[in-house]
């Protein structure tokens, strides 16, 4: 019996606003940041691309954007996705982010990962060799990864999708 693909949706949080005397962790998105979300989360149901899981920072910013994307989510019969913040997405390195992605329960066929730059682009860069890519904002890689979650390596993963607020998208498979 084989194992369903895995789609991971890398996401970096929306644009996030600079309050004078408040901590990097607890900054809230601009007025820009939340319309690039709600955008976001159009999109994403648009493409029925609605996670089985999230793995979202711990930072006000990523929490708002996962947020805001998910209002704008419909989920059949009633189901919601599973969200878990976890505080080693916050100024996460790549190697924090493959052994976030590693230890994804099996049964997730849809992985989306809230976080910041540089971890983002990096981890879309080392899964899928796209080197070229931008990743403001908002931006969004959908990559497929195989068979296994623990099985993502460096080189592993094929870049399937990409969003951003200002490009647009481009959905490279069917």
């Amino acid at each position: 019996m084989s194992t369903p693909a895995r789609t991971l949706l890398v996401l970096r949080h929306s644009k996030s606003a600079y309050p004078e005397g408040v901590a990097d962790i607890d900054r809230p998105l601009a007025p820009r940041g939340v319309r690039d979300a709600v955008t976001l989360g159009g999109w994403l149901l648009g493409q029925a691309l609605l996670p089985d899981l999230v793995v979202c920072s711990t930072a006000a910013r990523t929490r708002q954007t996962w947020d805001l994307i998910n209002d704008e989510l419909v989920w059949p019969d009633g189901d919601a996705t599973v969200v878990r913040y976890d505080p080693r997405v916050y100024e996460a390195s790549l190697a924090d982010l493959m052994t976030i992605v590693a230890e994804t329960p099996p049964e997730t066929a849809i992985l989306a990962l809230v976080g910041h730059n540089p971890g983002a682009a990096q981890l879309v860069v080392a899964l899928t060799g796209e080197s070229t890519l931008r990743f403001p904002t908002s931006a969004l890689a959908m990559i497929d990864v195989g068979q296994d979650w623990h099985r993502a390596v460096p080189g592993s993963g094929a870049l399937a999708g990409y969003w951003t607020p200002k490009g647009g998208s481009a959905v490279l498979r069917d």
